[in-house]
């Protein structure tokens, strides 16, 4: 009686192994096969439209790239004004893949023990995450006003033959307030 239940203690073993090596190959991230065919540089130029109907142009550019435990987005937008200055803005954002498939944390900051957080939108920072979905992946912004209404910001940026469609928007308590769709191509 001894052997059998030694017997069933090694089956129970080899049987939580087998379970456990399966929850670890589910749960890696799955990140890198979607993200690579993103990555890249791409350069493209549009007309914004605001909300009044008024178009200011701009050059954007984004750069993608995998890192060890996830990607970054780096993008810029160039804004020449009709007096003739030059606006130009530029962010960086690592993302890290989420316990949710193909939805990615941003990781914006350090806390107190090192690892990357999200920054806190209740401080008047911007809450980032995005999402790839078949061929477009999405970035969004979202922050909360002094007030307590919110902007939302969404990048989506979806493959196309020799580069990257670009659809931005911004909406401010529901209302579209900027847009934008244009063609990035790869460099």
């Amino acid at each position: 009686m001894r052997a059998a239940t030694v017997c069933l203690s090694f089956r129970n073993i080899w049987m939580l192994a087998i379970a456990l090596l399966a929850a670890i190959a589910l749960a890696l991230p799955v990140w890198a096969a979607d993200i690579s065919e993103f990555v890249g540089d791409y350069e493209g130029n549009a007309d914004l439209v605001r909300a009044d109907g008024t178009v200011e142009p701009r050059d954007m550019s984004v750069s993608i790239a995998e890192t060890r435990d996830g990607f970054n987005v780096s993008w810029s937008t160039t804004i020449q004004k009709p007096d003739g200055r030059i606006k130009e803005s530029d962010y960086s954002v690592d993302f890290l893949p989420s316990p949710r498939e193909g939805i990615y944390a941003a990781a914006m900051t350090r806390n107190v023990f090192g690892h990357a957080v999200q920054l806190d939108p209740m401080k008047g920072e911007p809450y980032v995450w995005g999402r790839i979905e078949g061929d477009t992946m999405t970035v969004y912004s979202l922050f909360v006003a002094d007030d307590g209404g919110y902007e939302l910001q969404q990048f989506d940026r979806t493959l196309a033959e020799g580069g990257l469609m670009l659809k931005f928007s911004r909406l401010k308590d529901g209302v579209e307030q900027r847009s934008v769709e244009t063609f990035l191509a790869r460099q």
